[in-house]
């Protein structure tokens, strides 16, 4: 009988020790999927969702430009190629788009307290996003990179309303929320 209560209780603390083990993975996941959206949305506003990026990338005066050369050739090259950047343009904005909607989905009501209208918001603009995401590249794919404008504007507002909730919504991962954080943390 003292065998069994041996082994039942090293079981329990085995089993206690997985748990801990457990809980403390999730916390880990937790914080690189925070990490991960942070990054995702400074390339958002820095990289990808800048006005002038996107004036530059579907800019008619280049293609005027260069249909105004005579030259078929350069200027199917020319179209191919501002094709390709469009649609990788697109796929960066959707997959970096993705992380953001992950950490919303996951952890970020956890994280701010926001309110049930505005949470409704995002989740229309991340659906809004992700399917205009997918219908400007196969516009893209179908009639070239200067045939989906309207789209292009509407990809890069709705982005652009992500990234400003995704923001505050991240704004304790900046230097004056981490020393909040630690300040509140020193007073206890």
């Amino acid at each position: 009988m003292i065998q069994l209560v041996f082994f039942l209780s090293v079981g329990v603390l085995l089993f206690v020790f997985l748990l801990v083990l457990a809980r403390r993975g999730r916390a880990e996941g937790a914080a690189e999927t925070l990490v991960e959206a942070r990054h995702a949305l400074l390339i958002l506003q820095t990289e990808l969702l800048p006005r002038a990026l996107v004036t530059r990338i579907f800019a008619r005066e280049d293609l005027d430009f260069v249909v105004a050369q005579g030259s078929r050739q350069v200027e199917d090259l020319f179209l191919r190629e501002r094709t390709r950047v469009a649609l990788i343009w697109v796929e960066r904005v959707r997959g970096q788009v993705e992380l953001l909607r992950r950490l919303h989905l996951g952890s970020a009501r956890y994280y701010a307290q926001l309110e049930l209208r505005r949470e409704l918001s995002l989740a229309w603009d991340f659906g809004v996003l992700l399917v205009c995401c997918r219908a400007l590249s196969l516009v893209f794919l179908v009639g070239g990179a200067y045939s989906g404008s309207r789209i292009v504007g509407t990809v890069a507002e709705a982005a652009t309303r992500i990234c400003e909730i995704s923001g505050q919504s991240l704004a304790f991962l900046s230097k004056s929320g981490v020393d909040d954080f630690a300040g509140r943390g020193s007073t206890l």
